[in-house]
């Protein structure tokens, strides 16, 4: 090769790609987020139950808003309804729950703790609806009531520490019932939730109470008692408010 340049250019070509022949760039990669999926329990007695077509439960309307608003989520409980649920975006309904028609506060307090026992995961969040309510229709003792709440609350925190529970200022009954002493219970649970939410929420766990008697009425009742389809929308746009804050 006569060219002494040419010649020196493939020399140092040769020596760069011997010495970097075992060379392997790391190549940086980041390990995808795990997927976390949010356990919910709906709890309570037939406001949560259901019964179609008899009257509405708001757990179908309050899944298509968590399904609209991309949560991975999945409802759990012991129960199980039959009814039967339009498809909602190719998905079938999630009909998991914790709901028992007739059930008073008292009846859930005995209860409550071999039912979380059987589930395969704790709740994340427990929605507890219409506490006290049947109780209440059967003439129960505010007091006894009032405790009886407290030690559900209690139980479920000790099976997760770190749960968020939302509980109703529930909304009322036909107004047609709607007299003494069934008014002086819903107006001084309306007055108490407020501070026991805030007596039992600790630095782990949130309790949160959720107005839903405001602007309730009884053009939302299939009945004296129970949600028709307007009234189930009304009670799941107001928990998807405070689980949209909560999540977000």
């Amino acid at each position: 090769m006569k060219n002494p340049i040419l010649k020196l250019f493939i020399i140092s070509v040769i020596i760069f790609s011997c010495n970097n022949e075992n060379v392997i760039t790391p190549i940086e990669t980041t390990a995808p987020l795990p997927v976390v999926t949010t356990k919910i329990m709906p709890l309570g007695a037939s406001r949560v139950e259901g019964d179609r077509p008899n009257y509405e439960s708001y757990r179908y309307e309050l899944w298509k808003l968590l399904i609209d608003g991309n949560w991975n989520f999945d409802y759990v409980g012991t129960q199980s309804d039959n009814s039967e649920y339009p498809t909602y975006s190719g998905l079938n309904f999630d009909a998991d729950h914790e709901g028992r028609g007739g059930w008073t506060a008292e009846l859930i307090l005995s209860q409550i703790e071999n039912w979380l026992n059987e589930l395969e995961d704790m709740p994340d969040i427990v929605l507890f609806s219409s506490p006290g309510g049947n109780d209440a229709l059967g003439g129960g003792d505010y007091g006894t009531i009032l405790s009886n709440v407290n030690s559900i609350i209690d139980i479920i925190q000790q099976a997760n520490p770190s749960v968020t529970i939302i509980i109703e200022k529930l909304a009322p009954a036909n107004s047609i019932i709607m007299v003494s002493p069934l008014t002086d219970y819903f107006d001084s649970w309306g007055e108490d939730v407020v501070t026991l939410a805030q007596q039992q929420s600790t630095s782990t766990s949130q309790v949160i109470s959720v107005d839903m008697y405001t602007g309730f009425n009884d053009s939302y009742l299939a009945d004296v008692l129970h949600y028709n389809q307007s009234g189930a929308e009304f009670i799941a746009n107001r928990y998807y408010d405070v689980l949209n804050d909560i999540l977000n």
